[in-house]
């Protein structure tokens, strides 16, 4: 596992076996393949216009009665806008757009409940962005009266929340906590100065700190970190310097997501000189650097990007072979159905995938002409519905057993057996045969988006991907 870090210090293994297994990793492509992060499948660029347009409507009509279903809420606004971020954000200075903006979302929540059948319950809310903490406090009341208006928590409800320590007031935090929320999703990305300046996202230690004691002292059940590698000017040492201040905080669950410099796509990202950015190689020797702290003191790895400790839902799902994946990384979330709320927000059902408009004026435009916002989507055939579970398989389990996909496909028994002979023939040194099937090699797992593009049969080089590592 290359250099295996504990605190500040660093224990080598043997030279040759981290060269061998750079070897076999870039035989594979990881240091040059550009693949999906697979999130959904398929990936949200392969959605096709009009299809949630058509379908929105149809699909909510749907959802069996009494069904829970999960909700995500889009505030897609920002005080300031960080450079490395390639999410649908915008920058204002006033709460005027932000408040018009709520106000569409309650009209759109409406609305779609007012399509479901029955009296569905609520298993997860969790408000996403953008800052979702921008909110001033009345605002973010009107939201959540709203919600909790249409919505009825189920038993083991989980309402999270991503905050940005540098723009979460003591009274928007209160608010958040007498709705009940349970889980604080805390953005992190690097502590260095020289990094943060570089990014545009200036977040000192104290200043996260001060925002996780508040929570731990008002009873925060569960507290997450989100942690950025690949960044510019990060070194092993100025990373550890990070490792050792989130592990001092003790988070109960942390994402350590590789940075996608894909300036192309995110124009703000021209900010970022990409002669400061690790190379390949230093990529991956930061996120195993990563792995070995976070577990040397006790957390489990989850899936390829997630930690968390033993006594977390995430942990328990990946434990007992419940562990999925959806638009915000690795979830223990029960429910088959995500409502996805405001502006380029996604939308998942059983029937495929519904992304609302994308640029804010549309969002608002929409909503107001007849209240659903459904623009771009996705229809899943039964063909697509098996690849999908064999690409979660592997990203969460990472193995494929023939015989739980033939008794859940039992039309695809030859497909399922052709898929899996060619991934062995074409990935014979990284899988083996395992009890649980075909099953990936631990010091091989960094490959497993490249195989999952393997199996992927949209994939399209034309289409712009985060790197593999």
């Amino acid at each position: 596992m290359g250099l295996i870090w504990i605190k500040e210090t660093t224990v080598p293994i043997n030279l040759n076996q981290l060269m061998d297994k750079i070897d076999a990793l870039r035989r594979h492509g990881l240091f040059d393949a550009r693949v999906p992060r697979y999130t959904s499948y398929p990936p949200a660029n392969h959605f096709e216009a009009g299809v949630g347009h058509r379908y929105h409507a149809q699909w909510l009509d749907a959802v069996p009665e009494g069904e829970a279903v999960s909700l995500y809420v889009h505030i897609p606004f920002c005080r300031r806008l960080c450079w490395f971020c390639a999410c649908r954000t915008q920058g204002t200075k006033t709460m005027r757009p932000v408040d018009a903006y709520v106000e569409t979302l309650t009209q759109e929540i409406a609305e779609v409940r007012a399509r479901l059948n029955g009296a569905p319950k609520m298993a997860r809310l969790h408000l996403g962005g953008g800052t979702p903490t921008i909110l001033p406090p009345h605002t973010m009341t009107l939201l959540l009266a709203t919600i909790f208006s249409h919505f009825e928590p189920a038993r083991g409800f989980e309402f999270s929340v991503e905050i940005d320590p540098t723009d979460a007031s003591d009274a928007l935090l209160e608010t958040l906590l007498r709705f009940g929320m349970n889980r604080a999703s805390i953005g992190v990305q690097d502590f260095a100065p020289e990094v943060q300046k570089a990014i545009g996202r200036p977040q000192s230690v104290e200043q996260t700190a001060k925002v996780v004691e508040f929570l731990r002292a008002r009873g925060t059940p569960s507290i997450n970190f989100d942690l950025l590698y690949g960044l510019p000017h990060q070194t092993s040492d100025s990373f550890q310097a990070t490792l050792d201040h989130v592990i001092k905080m003790a988070p109960d669950r942390l994402a350590i997501y590789g940075y996608a410099h894909v300036p192309w796509m995110s124009k703000r990202q021209v900010m970022i000189d990409e002669a400061t950015l690790p190379d390949k190689r230093a990529r991956l020797q930061l996120a195993e650097q990563a792995h070995d702290a976070f577990v040397a003191v006790g957390y489990e790895a989850i899936g390829i990007d997630h930690f968390a400790r033993p006594s977390d839902t995430l942990a328990i799902a990946a434990a007992n072979g419940t562990l999925k994946r959806n638009f915000q990384g690795y979830t223990d979330d029960p429910g088959d159905t995500l409502l996805g709320f405001g502006a380029s927000a996604i939308s998942k059902f059983r029937e495929g995938y519904v992304q609302n408009a994308p640029a804010t004026s549309a969002y608002i435009e929409r909503v107001g002409e007849g209240g659903l916002a459904g623009f771009k989507g996705y229809q899943m055939s039964r063909h697509d519905q098996l690849i999908a579970r064999m690409i979660e398989d592997l990203m969460c389990r990472f193995t494929l057993n023939e015989g739980d996909l033939a008794l859940a496909f039992p039309g695809d028994k030859a497909l399922i057996h052709k898929t899996l002979v060619a991934l062995m023939r074409q990935f014979e040194d990284v899988f083996y045969i395992s009890e649980a099937g075909l099953a990936l090699r631990d010091d091989a797992r960094p490959l497993v988006r490249i195989i999952a593009s393997a199996i992927d049969q949209f994939a399209n080089t034309g289409t712009a991907h985060s790197t593999a590592i």
